[in-house]
């Protein structure tokens, strides 16, 4: 029994060798933050993002993907169409690492390994994480940095067009907005640590979002895939 186990499982192993195909490059463009400071304008890239990718194509139509982006969250209420907002005059700066692992799938066929160009619409999703500093306003409205960190979970939602520029080259442009299960990020529910008493502020019953708007640039690798096992 013991052997048959060893058996199987390299012959598993040398399928899934020969089947794998990867996808490793670039993603650069530009962030804009959705919550209670600053502009409420669902897409305007204004600060740099930028940061590495990797695939893992199981089939034809869906692919593993990982991210790794940096960005800087900018809010501004004098940017802002609200003139409470305008008003109030709060503006934050904070610096975010998110890490991105979800699923890619395609509108159309994508197969790395055809003689023709291909082109198709893509969704993705999954789960990501985000560092973030942690800051509050003080009672006059000044930004306040609390030197430390925290954690802002999130669900990605990515739209975006890929097209195979050579055997080994994909571009794809993207807009992917990052609902997040936090409202601290703004500093609007500041954490509890290092912060003033009674500084929350905005609506307590809509958590931060976020959007990189930008293009992919990846170099693909690996064997011919055999898709008929997915």
């Amino acid at each position: 029994m013991r052997y048959l186990l060893i058996i199987f499982i390299s012959v598993l192993t040398l399928q899934l060798t020969q089947a794998q195909t990867y996808e490793i490059g670039l993603f650069a463009g530009g962030s804009n933050f959705i919550g209670d400071v600053g502009s409420t304008k669902y897409i305007n890239p204004k600060q740099p993002v930028f940061g590495g990718i990797f695939k893992w194509n199981r089939s034809s139509r869906h692919s593993f993907r990982f991210t790794l982006l940096y960005s800087e969250l900018v809010g501004d209420d004098l940017k802002s169409d609200d003139p409470r907002r305008k008003e109030r005059g709060y503006k934050f700066n904070s610096h975010i690492i998110e890490a991105s692992l979800g699923l890619e799938f395609t509108f159309f066929d994508f197969n790395l390994h055809s003689r023709k160009t291909n082109s198709t619409p893509y969704l993705y999703t999954g789960i990501t994480v985000a560092k973030h500093d942690n800051f509050h306003f003080s009672p006059s409205g000044n930004f306040i940095n609390d030197n430390t960190y925290s954690f802002a979970y999130g669900i990605p939602m990515v739209l975006g067009y890929k097209t195979q520029l050579s055997e080994s080259l994909i571009i794809a442009a993207e807009i992917g907005a990052r609902y997040t299960f936090s409202d601290e990020i703004d500093g609007s529910i500041p954490d509890a640590e290092g912060s003033i008493e009674n500084a929350s502020f905005g609506n307590i019953n809509n958590n931060d979002w976020y959007v990189f708007t930008g293009l992919t640039l990846t170099y693909t690798f690996g064997e011919t895939p055999c898709y008929c096992a997915f």
